[in-house]
């Protein structure tokens, strides 16, 4: 039997972001180092793929009752990397607000330093807040932010793939160290950027870092189809979560791909202990926590429905909403992802919360080891996901009762790896190496557009 893949997400208190207020938890854990690295290694010994964090460049207003996302991810993940040996590391960065040329050369020196392990997690972010971060007066459209992150793409691939794999020369006895004729300038100039290239430095062991997107609108599954390779999705319904992986495979496919190019990595709040009623406890505990009449009204915008128009306990069906999703909504994902649950039949505000995970959106999972498991298997058995990005609704609990009780499950199924199969991220995701992708018949974006000038080759004494 063919076994999935699986990503741990490190958010911290957790997925119920106010999960801080649980007797015990530390509410600086999430700016505490060893903590981290605690986890980081809790997930090695259980062979998880990698771990994730996500980000955004500007504190959210949240910050009142629950932590932000605190430490850059980057360095944060960096720094996981380093003491760890085989765990990739999935660092999210915002297109909108980076450059390529920075972001593909960080990259490249990270899948050098983790020895293949590096990934990058691609957000337009949707958050106007950040657009006074970075000297800008508006917060670009959705629109324009995935037009900007297809550019973006283009040329951060176009610099990964800059040197040739036989680049290196390195003959001591003429002091020819390289081949210029095999890095490649991309002198891209395009609606948002003007990029010389080529990069300083060679690709890595990956050839290319792993590229992890996610989006549901047009933009972001153009986005999918024509660079992704991990998509990190949500879905209430098993139904959608198949449509939608196969929605994906078609477009890759439309772009010169194939379809096995391209996994999905669906994502999934756990909350798992041993007996079902441990489980649900502190469950319940944790829904107490939650600022109901805020969260209502963010569910009602993210649904396109009037303010005040349904109360927690009022029931919503989809007979109620209106026919497109609001353009200004948070997420697309999720909002499509609500109207399939609610396809299904009528949810109050408050069940729907709940069963987004306090407002994080992707489903709950609640139970016992064997009933997370058997969840899992089912989902993957349907052709809903190629794995799981696992989020822990409370982190500090839920990260280590999943690595310790549900992946030995698995492992015994033999659905997830009982050791690491392979050095890299890239090998054990099943993705190609970029290398094939440059043979002669590869889409024009990803060929080379000019070459430098060779030097005089220098003659010894």
């Amino acid at each position: 039997m063919a076994g999935f893949h699986l990503n741990l997400s490190l958010m911290t208190p957790g997925h119920f972001r106010h999960a801080w207020r649980a007797e015990g938890a530390d509410p600086l854990a999430y700016l505490d180092i060893d903590y981290f690295q605690r986890l980081a290694r809790i997930a090695e010994a259980a062979k998880i793929d990698a771990v994730f964090l996500g980000d955004g460049p500007a504190l959210r207003g949240e910050i009142e009752e629950a932590p932000g996302t605190g430490l850059d991810p980057l360095i944060l993940l960096g720094n996981l990397a380093a003491v760890t040996e085989r765990l990739g590391v999935v660092i999210t960065a915002s297109t909108t607000y980076n450059s390529p040329y920075n972001l593909a050369r960080r990259f490249q020196a990270l899948d050098h330093v983790t020895k293949g392990r590096a990934a990058v997690n691609i957000v337009t972010t949707a958050t106007p807040a950040a657009a006074a971060n970075f000297g800008a007066t508006d917060h670009p459209d959705k629109a324009t932010r995935y037009r900007r992150a297809w550019e973006f793409l283009d040329i951060v691939i176009k610099l990964w793939d800059s040197w040739e794999p036989d680049w290196l020369i390195a003959d001591k006895r003429s002091g020819r160290y390289a081949d210029p004729a095999r890095i490649h300038r991309i002198d891209h100039d395009g609606e948002f950027f003007s990029v010389a290239g080529p990069l300083p430095v060679a690709p890595g062991p990956q050839g290319r870092p792993v590229i992890v997107q996610a989006g549901g609108s047009e933009g972001g599954l153009r986005l999918a189809g024509d660079f992704a390779e991990v998509v990190f999705t949500v879905a209430q319904t098993c139904g959608k979560a198949v449509d939608f992986r196969s929605e994906v495979r078609r477009r890759a496919v439309a772009a010169g791909r194939r379809p096995d190019d391209v996994k999905i990595s669906l994502g999934v709040v756990v909350l798992v202990e041993a007996t079902e009623e441990q489980a649900r406890r502190r469950e319940r505990e944790l829904y107490a926590q939650l600022p109901i009449e805020r969260l209502t009204a963010a569910l009602l915008a993210n649904l396109g429905l009037a303010p005040g128009s349904f109360g927690p306990d009022d029931e919503i069906s989809a007979a109620d909403l209106p026919e497109d999703l609001p353009a200004e909504a948070f997420s697309t994902g999720f909002g499509i992802s609500l109207r399939a649950l609610l396809a299904e039949g009528p949810r109050t505000a408050r069940e729907l919360i709940q069963r987004g995970a306090g407002g994080a959106g992707h489903r709950l999972l609640v139970g016992t080891p064997q009933q997370v498991a058997d969840d899992l298997e089912a989902w993957f058995q349907a052709s809903a996901a190629d794995g799981f990005t696992v989020m822990p609704a409370e982190t500090a609990i839920d990260l280590e009762n999943f690595a310790t009780l549900v992946v030995p499950i698995l492992q015994q199924r033999g659905l997830f790896q009982r050791e690491y199969s392979a050095p890299t991220l890239r090998e054990r995701l099943g993705l190609p190496h970029p290398h094939r992708l440059r043979a002669a018949d590869a889409p024009a974006r990803d060929r080379p557009s000019a070459t430098l000038a060779p030097p005089p080759v220098p003659t010894l004494p």
